[in-house]
């Protein structure tokens, strides 16, 4: 077994900090708002703000955040948290817990 640093895993990201499916997100946000300015007027203003909006929220999506790795990670958390099971069960060790693992090991 090898101790592996915390920030080892930034070596496995595109630039440092996307993971491919970021990248994948963000470029059809890019495409739309590629499609978007070509078929929408660009003199309303509506049309402007419609047609920038896609990579506008999926680079927001992308951007990184705090103790997560981006925005869109930490909604999936926000969601899991409060659509999940919302009660903990913490069982606490003690002498007796070891000696039953113990136990438990020497059956293997």
């Amino acid at each position: 077994m090898y101790l592996i640093p915390a920030n080892a895993k930034r070596g496995q990201y595109i630039f440092g900090i996307f993971r491919p499916v970021d990248l994948i997100i963000f470029g059809i946000g890019v495409f739309t708002t590629v499609i978007l300015v070509m078929l929408l007027p660009m003199q309303q203003t509506w049309a402007a703000v419609l047609s920038i909006s896609p990579a506008i929220f999926t680079g927001l999506l992308v951007m990184p955040a705090a103790h997560y790795h981006n925005v869109l990670q930490l909604l999936i958390e926000i969601y899991q948290y409060f659509s999940g099971r919302r009660r903990y069960v913490w069982k606490g060790w003690c002498i007796r817990d070891e000696q039953q693992w113990a136990m438990d090991r020497k059956l293997d």
